[in-house]
């Protein structure tokens, strides 16, 4: 249907008048549209954010030969295996940083004034895979050797026993979040295998 021009207008001109129900050039439609756009972005961030907080729950990304182990404490209780019957607290991040070419693995304790060490006679594959011979007089560790990124099995004398959890967990407990009760994995209960060095022969 068509309406004529105001008295004034030009007699020829004529407006189209929209049909019943079109919904064209309104703000729902609009709103619906912009909606839709949106929307592949908006899951799109959201796979990122997820894949973000995965990197780093899981320490993917640290400084090259670099790893960190997040050690926790059992306060007011003891530990019995894995669980803590006191209240599980973070400890002290303990970070190795390996050499291949230098056949050495520097480690410390962040943000600690304890002083530094350096293993000096190492096999080492990548950060995660590496094993040392420890020398007499050397700073003490929890760890002389390294398998898929945890501690082997502690060797009694050399390696300090210690209780440890995944990045993230330890970040729950620094915040002082409850609920937390036992650790991922010891030292002296449930190692890694060694894979590099057998172990040294005992002594006659």
């Amino acid at each position: 249907m068509r309406q004529r021009a105001a008295a004034g207008d030009d007699p020829g001109l004529t407006f189209a008048r929209s049909p019943p129900g079109s919904h064209h050039n309104t703000p729902g439609a609009c709103c619906c549209t912009l909606s839709t756009m949106f929307r592949p972005l908006l899951y799109l961030l959201v796979i990122l954010g997820a894949l973000s907080v995965f990197i780093w729950s899981s320490d993917h990304i640290t400084l090259e030969g670099e790893r960190t182990v997040y050690t926790v404490n059992c306060e007011h209780g003891e530990w019995d295996g894995l669980r803590c019957t006191g209240r599980l607290v973070a400890g002290d991040r303990h970070r190795f940083r390996s050499s291949r070419s230098r056949h050495e693995v520097a480690y410390w304790i962040a943000g600690s004034a304890a002083p530094s060490g350096k293993y000096t006679d190492c096999d080492v594959t990548d950060r995660d895979l590496w094993s040392c011979k420890v020398q007499a007089g050397e700073q003490p560790s929890i760890a002389h050797e390294l398998s898929d990124g945890r501690p082997v099995q502690r060797a009694a004398g050399v390696d300090l026993p210690f209780h440890a959890v995944t990045k993230w967990k330890w970040w729950v407990l620094r915040m002082g979040i409850p609920g937390l009760r036992k650790a991922d994995y010891s030292n002296t209960i449930n190692p890694r295998k060694a894979k590099l060095r057998p172990p040294d022969p005992p002594a006659k």
